[in-house]
């Protein structure tokens, strides 16, 4: 599930750490396989994944993505956050490392190697000799620099830019010769490494960072090292990426080392699913990109239609609903939080929802992140249980099976964001078996932040966030970084102890310079937001793409988004 609604969130600026050698990495990729194990790949007999033969040159590949982002048409790198942007962004441009889907693991891409100093805050990174930018000019230490720079000046000129969050405590770079530069913070920050491996911080020429902001949402001046080149950005029609002649630094991730087999991607928008998967079923598209799972329906007929369905889940927050504990309010009170638990049945709504294959919920990370813990154990239905807790609670079975208290009915409001999410109707029923009244008011995006701002109208609110870092939960639950600080105050207004337990963890986790104990103390951080009852995940987030036949060497990223760097079509 990849929840439309809340497309992605803006983080502010926070503070993390990173750990201090990058043989400590090692420590990374052994938590990360773990976590990547249950739902990073596609079906084993899926065509499009393996080799079908020689690779054929030539050709256009047309992907069917969602619509264009109503709130920012913009294709920068930087200052997105739409998925299907990063997904295009990918393919025309490359990072400074890159992160292994199959562990998690940070590897090389553009640096050949890096160190970090001691204190975690300086990282020089050896770059590959060789690139260049589609323009002609070098790709090097300079033009590292160039970037840093760029990122900084775009994060004063657009407060709120996404790409802010990846780059706290960043305080510049230097060029220590051609082929190294140094990359400093003012502060440790451990997530930063991992931020170089993603589309947001992709490495674009010098002089990109002429344009101004709102030009290179554009697309004007994206110049870049990818394997495609962009062509032309019409926003809420489509975008177009050519074939990037003498392509030959990819990743360790590509099974294509040079140049790209395609001649040419052409990615259209279209908001109808229907549609969408209408034009993969009669041959008019050869990718149908959805941004919430295709409907068992269409399952269905996709499969019948002898096209393939890939799936991976998206690492990062998962879809929990964050609890309002606010004083008066129904979620303040630790037994109705325990009973939510036992009263959900988390296989029941991923299986109606999404079809009997779908991954069960099992934290707040989905379990592509690295460091998940899964709370599956914590996390049972049992419906007899949730209605013993509430009886003994005093909560009585009043009119039309609502539990009363004190004259109290047991109402929990949950907004919903322009249209109810997915299995969110089922947890409503499931819910009301035990007694419980949840609520969810349909709501305009623009009233969220005052809404939540006011805790005496909300109880529960569902959020999410793609990135493979567990430190994007930080942009959600802690008030000093959060998109929405009324939810943040809120999830902890009655139990202060755990706004300091929750903020030590997370200072735990991103400041030690070993990545064991970051892995460790995550872990804890995973347990502690369900003993307490501050967070109900709902469903996992799976992205779902329908592949024609014909298209063989799809990958997914890390991230989940596209990898057309082995695509080609068979004639």
């Amino acid at each position: 599930m990849n929840v439309s609604r809340r497309p992605g969130m803006i983080a502010r600026r926070r503070k993390t750490a990173r750990s201090t050698a990058v043989a400590g990495l090692a420590a990374l990729s052994v938590l990360a396989l773990a976590a990547c194990s249950s739902s990073s790949s596609s079906s084993s007999s899926n065509p499009s994944t393996g080799d079908g033969g020689k690779p054929v040159r030539g050709g256009t590949l047309s992907v069917s993505f969602w619509q264009d982002n109503p709130n920012l048409l913009c294709v920068d790198p930087f200052q997105t956050y739409w998925i299907e942007h990063r997904s295009e962004i990918r393919n025309f441009t490359d990072s400074l490392t890159d992160q292994d889907p199959k562990t998690g693991k940070v590897i090389p891409h553009l640096a050949s190697s890096w160190t970090i100093s001691p204190d975690g805050k300086a990282y020089t990174f050896k770059l590959r000799t060789g690139v260049t930018f589609s323009d002609g000019t070098a790709f090097d230490a300079a033009a590292v620099v160039a970037n840093v720079n760029g990122w900084l000046a775009t994060q004063k000129a657009v407060p709120g830019a996404f790409g802010d969050s990846y780059i706290a405590n960043l305080a510049g770079a230097k060029a220590v010769d051609p082929q190294t530069v140094e990359i400093d913070l003012s502060a440790p920050n451990n997530s930063f490494l991992q931020a170089t491996a993603t589309t947001n911080l992709a490495i674009l020429a010098p002089s990109a960072w002429q344009v101004s902001p709102a030009q290179r949402c554009t697309g004007k001046g994206l110049i870049a090292t990818g394997p495609f080149v962009l062509d032309k950005y019409t926003p809420n029609v489509g975008l177009v990426l050519k074939k990037r002649t003498g392509y030959k630094w990819a990743s360790a991730n590509s099974k294509n080392q040079g140049e790209a087999y395609l001649n040419e991607i052409d990615f259209h928008y279209v908001k109808d699913d229907s549609v969408r998967t209408g034009n993969l079923l009669n041959g008019t598209t050869d990718i149908a990109w959805p941004r919430n799972p295709f409907s068992i329906q269409q399952q269905a007929q996709i499969k019948g239609n002898k096209d393939v369905i890939e799936t991976r889940s998206l690492p990062g927050v998962s879809y929990p609903y964050f609890a309002n504990t606010t004083a008066g309010r129904p979620l303040a009170d630790a037994k109705v939080r325990q009973a939510i638990y036992k009263a959900t049945d988390l296989k029941t709504i991923a299986s109606t929802t999404n079809g009997p294959d779908y991954p069960v919920a099992q934290g707040v990370f989905d379990s592509t992140t690295p460091y998940f813990k899964s709370q599956s154990s914590k996390l049972g239905f049992d419906l007899a249980g949730a209605k013993k807790i509430l009886t003994d609670d005093g909560w009585a079975v009043g009119s039309g099976g609502i539990r009363e208290k004190n004259g109290q009915k047991l109402t929990l409001i949950a907004p919903q964001g322009g249209f109810a999410a997915p299995g969110v109707e089922l947890w409503q029923a499931e819910l009301k078996a035990a007694g419980i009244d949840l609520q969810t008011p349909i709501v305009q995006q623009s009233q969220l932040f005052t809404i939540l701002g006011d805790p005496s109208k909300w109880d529960l609110y569902g959020s999410y966030l793609t990135r493979a870092d567990p430190g994007a939960l930080r942009s959600i639950i802690l008030p000093a970084n959060a998109t929405l600080p009324g939810l943040a105050t809120a999830l902890t207004a009655s139990v202060p102890a755990a706004a300091t337990e929750i903020q030590g963890l997370f200072a735990k986790a991103t400041n030690t310079t070993d990545l064991s104990v970051a892995g460790e103390t995550y872990g804890q951080l995973q347990d502690y937001l369900i003993d307490q009852g501050l967070a109900f995940p709902l469903l996992e987030r799976v992205q779902y793409a329908g592949v024609s036949p014909k298209v063989h060497g799809f990958a997914f990223t890390d991230e989940a988004f596209l990898d057309a760097s082995s695509i080609w079509i068979a004639k």
